[in-house]
């Protein structure tokens, strides 16, 4: 409980500082703002090492994509990978929940970096268009798209279908996926105390080649990362 009650107000204590030391860069280029969330995913990793005594291995990293366009499609069981895949990954552009925006400040950055929203389990005008915003983001950057294929945080042992989107994302931008699996639950999860002295992994899986099917490719995805869970537990 001590050491829970530490790292809570280590962590948020440093990303409130970075998020006021880095209001200026809502006037500068967009670079300075992704430099500032570099620096939140290395304050998580520092602030679970550190108070909760957590090993943090990164498995696969020869899989990574290099010099070619390409999405990433992780599973999320904590806070843990929106933050520490920054400091992996060339600047994810998230793809997120409509509410995230509307946060003061927080949202403000989320939107400052390009994330793009949707509103989660509602046809709307936004929904249907959010394809043609990644095509526009994806053609002037050279950073990879993000995206949480569960829909939301999901317990370590629980296994949600793959929502159909991810799916859609592939068909529709015709680019290589990058899948991960991260058992991150077992030491941050998304409810109740963290768990000091554990692991976690970070396992960059093969990419997905694109041209598949889109049922052939959900397929492959979701069992691969799962699979990987399955060994990481």
């Amino acid at each position: 409980m001590i050491r829970n009650s530490i790292f809570s107000i280590f962590f948020f204590f440093g990303i409130i500082f970075i998020s006021i030391i880095f209001l200026p860069s809502f006037f500068l280029p967009r670079k300075i703002v992704l430099f500032g969330g570099k620096l939140m995913g290395y304050w998580a990793g520092f602030c679970l090492k550190f108070f909760m005594s957590t090993k943090i291995i990164i498995k696969g990293g020869e899989n990574i994509v290099n010099n070619d366009k390409f999405f990433i499609a992780s599973s999320h069981q904590s806070m843990f990978e929106t933050f520490y895949l920054q400091t992996i990954f060339n600047s994810p552009i998230f793809i997120l929940k409509k509410e995230l925006i509307l946060i003061p400040v927080f949202g403000w950055y989320l939107k400052k970096i390009g994330s793009i929203s949707v509103k989660r389990n509602k046809i709307t005008r936004d929904n249907l268009g959010f394809l043609d915003d990644i095509r526009k983001t994806l053609v002037n950057s050279d950073r990879p798209l993000i995206i949480f294929p569960q829909g939301t945080r999901a317990l370590p042992n629980e296994r949600p279908q793959f929502k159909k989107g991810v799916s859609r994302v592939y068909s529709e931008l015709k680019i290589k996926c990058q899948p991960i699996a991260i058992n991150s639950g077992y030491v941050w999860p998304k409810k109740g105390l963290k768990v000091p002295n554990k692991t976690i992994t970070i396992s960059i899986l093969e990419p997905i080649p694109s041209g598949l099917q889109k049922d052939e490719f959900i397929k492959i995805l979701e069992n691969n990362i799962y699979s990987e869970l399955n060994l990481l537990n």
